[in-house]
């Protein structure tokens, strides 16, 4: 299969604008249908999301103030790859940073493009379980408040709209999926 990030056989990319964590491009390509056009394109280095679980059957929930939403939005702990890093080290640092946990127990829950129409950053999903409590860390910039809700509450919340985060919603379904029933093949990516 080939990658998502695979750039087409005819491209050309300008940088318009280089950021501290995406930069903004203007590339010229060549469609599979051989259409050229230009595209407006994100690229971000990807990050990792845990659906940490504990003992009693509770989800961690971080309720995170993001000014670009205009408010509160409920996440998983998560956070962006660092240059060099694995999505399963980002996943174990993000999950102690700003949950104040680490796991023994990890299983991918595979990855998901979070806009594919204008980004590059490909979000990979954990469960993470057998969990033990140390100091969070959170940064600065991160408005941050830890919550852990009964599994089956923290699902019906994303049924109700509660949870809007994409990366969090696919990430519960997916690991509810898992907790029911083994997967019938490999992870793809």
């Amino acid at each position: 299969m080939d990658s998502i990030l695979d750039s087409t056989p005819e491209s050309s990319a300008e940088v318009i604008y280089r950021g501290r964590i995406v930069d903004l491009c203007r590339e010229r390509v060549r469609l599979p249908n051989g259409e050229a056009m230009e595209l407006e394109i994100v690229r971000h280095p990807g990050g990792a999301a845990v659906v940490a679980i504990d003992d009693r059957d509770r989800v961690c929930l971080l309720r995170q103030y993001r000014h670009v939403v205009g408010g509160w939005v409920w996440e998983l702990p998560a956070g962006k790859l660092d240059p060099g890093e694995g999505p399963a080290t980002t996943a174990e640092r993000e999950l102690e940073e700003e949950a104040g946990i680490a796991a023994a127990d990890w299983q991918s829950l595979g990855r998901l493009i979070s806009s594919p129409g204008i980004f590059t950053e490909v979000i990979h999903l954990y469960l993470a379980r057998d969990l033990r409590a140390l100091p969070h860390r959170h940064e600065a910039h991160e408005v941050i408040a830890i919550h852990w809700f009964p599994w089956g509450e923290a699902l019906d919340m994303a049924l109700r709209g509660e949870i809007v985060d994409g990366k969090t919603l696919v990430g519960l379904f997916r690991a509810d999926a898992r907790l029911r029933r083994p997967l019938p093949g490999p992870l793809a990516g």
